[in-house]
């Protein structure tokens, strides 16, 4: 078991956790010694992730919920409560891109954006929090991104993933006392789904997209989500208790 072993036996939420960043962090928070609540859109797509932990001889439960509506959230974190635990460890990641140059972008773009990245976060944050703050413990890690920096073509994405940073360091001040950290991942290129689409959306081929990446990148190749996985495992861990408010570019190189 790894030096985040420490966190065994507590109980962690993961949001869009059935495929990329999501999945790889999951599986090793269930490494690291945590049941995992894996929370999809939809309830089916996390059995995959679920099924790959309980082959590992860890716990898991799927759970289908909207992370901005107010209700499935509320339901989603109780069920996990229920099921596997109070959970004490919340990663939100869950995340969506509406792309598109501010002059094509939809008021519909906008508004699902900050929804599912900004609303839900805040709304599971609030669910999870009452759990943390009765065990006197808690570890909360949002997924940013590079695009808080600004990026063309996303104006919403890059906004919600500003904003999640501002969130992150309110949270640290507001519940630092209670025992829990806050902190923020900014990921750069990570090979995903979601990067994948965008090469899609700009016509290049994904292969042409990631060398193209990687050579812009100082250490030579984009991320994978188990890069991103292992970040999330430190923040988490008891080791990490001093550091909160913090954002870290996780990008392969230096970002400002």
């Amino acid at each position: 078991m790894s030096e985040a072993s420490s966190t065994g036996s507590r109980v962690a939420i993961v949001t869009g956790a059935a495929r990329g960043i999501g999945a790889a962090t999951a599986l090793r928070l269930a490494q690291d010694g945590c049941a995992v609540g894996v929370l999809d859109l939809e309830e089916s797509a996390g059995k995959d992730t679920v099924q790959a932990i309980e082959a590992a001889g860890g716990r898991a439960l799927a759970v289908g919920a909207d992370v901005s509506d107010a209700e499935q959230v509320e339901a989603a974190v109780a069920r996990v409560a229920a099921e596997l635990g109070a959970p004490t460890v919340l990663v939100n990641n869950a995340g969506v891109t509406r792309d598109n140059m501010l002059f094509k972008m939809t008021e519909a773009d906008w508004d699902v954006v900050m929804n599912v990245h900004l609303r839900g976060a805040f709304l599971m944050t609030r669910a999870v929090q009452k759990h943390m703050i009765d065990a006197k413990w808690g570890r909360i890690v949002n997924l940013s991104s590079v695009s808080a920096l600004g990026n063309r073509g996303q104006a919403n994405y890059s906004t919600a993933k500003a904003g999640l940073q501002g969130f992150t360091k309110t949270l640290a001040i507001e519940l630092g006392k209670f025992g829990v950290t806050a902190n923020a991942i900014a990921p750069g290129f990570i090979q995903t789904d979601m990067t994948k689409a965008t090469a899609e959306r700009i016509g290049i081929p994904f292969e042409d997209f990631i060398a193209g990446a990687a050579k812009e990148i100082p250490v030579q190749r984009v991320g994978q989500p188990e890069d991103i996985a292992h970040l999330v495992s430190f923040f988490v861990s008891e080791g990490a208790g001093f550091v909160s408010g913090q954002v870290v570019y996780a990008a392969g190189g230096p970002k400002a």
